[in-house]
């Protein structure tokens, strides 16, 4: 019986004349990929012309990007970006070893590292309102409803990719326990390299669950009142991360690290309650009418 796990993979593929891929973007670009077959068939099933599938997936991609980006700058490691604003922005890394392309010494090129969840949330939220406001035409819990089902299942393959990485990893486990994983990758980041909770592995599960139950859910076939599919989301799978957050490590700076809470549960509770509201809101909904 396997005591631990060795986990020490590839980050990247070298493609074409020394191109590669990082296995993260490979993931990230999987999620977009599959959520955008998710929607083109949730438009089909509902009537919705095709056109409006593209302007979507634009709307989406930044909003992750720029949200995250800026949640991972401004939740965790806002004092090193102060100091290297360059990197916040772009894909690159300060290296006096390396130049960008053959051209701009002093950096290479990394890819995006370091993206905030919580942050990328608040992105699509905004650029989902937008998006329902001035291309859609309908109303923005009507498109959350459906959105959430494809981000559930994108947060599936960006903490598979997280797992590669060996970023956001979990607290030391017992040395019984057959799952355990030593990140050796890690060096010694944390100290020494112990078997630790693969966290990223236990949310990508999850995850998987609660796409499952939504799309199970959506397919029903029954009338869903508005803001259903998202109270589930946003209540589920932020209770989830707020759990899972016990076993893993601190990330970054953690700002928001007090009560013997970390800042990514925290910036979870907002979700929750939003979450709760969005499941209670016909309920509201009623009592004020009958006022």
């Amino acid at each position: 019986m396997l005591e631990y796990i060795n986990w020490d993979p590839v980050h990247k593929f070298y493609l074409w004349q020394g191109f590669s891929i990082h296995i993260y973007s490979l993931m990230f670009i999987i999620s977009f990929l599959l959520g955008w077959c998710i929607m083109k068939f949730i438009y089909k099933n509902e009537k919705i012309h095709q056109k409006y599938l593209d302007p979507l997936l634009i709307c989406t991609f930044f909003g992750t990007l720029l949200g995250a980006r800026l949640g991972q700058v401004f939740f965790y490691d806002f004092s090193y970006f102060s100091d290297h604003w360059i990197e916040a922005f772009f894909p690159v890394r300060e290296s006096n070893h390396h130049s960008l392309l053959g051209l701009i010494k002093g950096y290479e090129f990394i890819g995006y590292r370091g993206l905030s969840s919580h942050g990328a949330t608040i992105g699509i939220i905004f650029s989902s309102f937008f998006y329902s406001r001035k291309i859609l035409k309908k109303s923005f819990i009507w498109i959350c409803d459906r959105l959430c089902i494809a981000v559930s299942l994108s947060a599936v393959f960006i903490r598979i990719g997280n797992f590669f990485n060996s970023e956001i990893v979990g607290k030391p486990c017992n040395t019984n326990l057959p799952w355990g994983v030593k990140f050796v990758q890690m060096d010694t980041e944390y100290g020494e390299i112990v078997p630790r909770h693969p966290a990223q592995i236990y949310e990508s599960i999850s995850y998987l669950f609660i796409f499952l139950f939504l799309w199970y859910l959506y397919n029903k076939g029954k009338q869903i009142d508005n803001g259903f599919l998202s109270g589930i989301f946003f209540t589920f799978l932020w209770s989830t991360r707020f759990i899972l957050e016990f076993l893993k490590e601190p990330q970054g700076e953690e700002i928001f690290n007090f009560l013997s809470l970390n800042t990514g549960q925290w910036l979870s509770i907002p979700f929750i309650i939003f979450g709760l509201f969005l499941l209670n809101l016909l309920k509201i909904r009623k009592y004020f009418f009958s006022l």
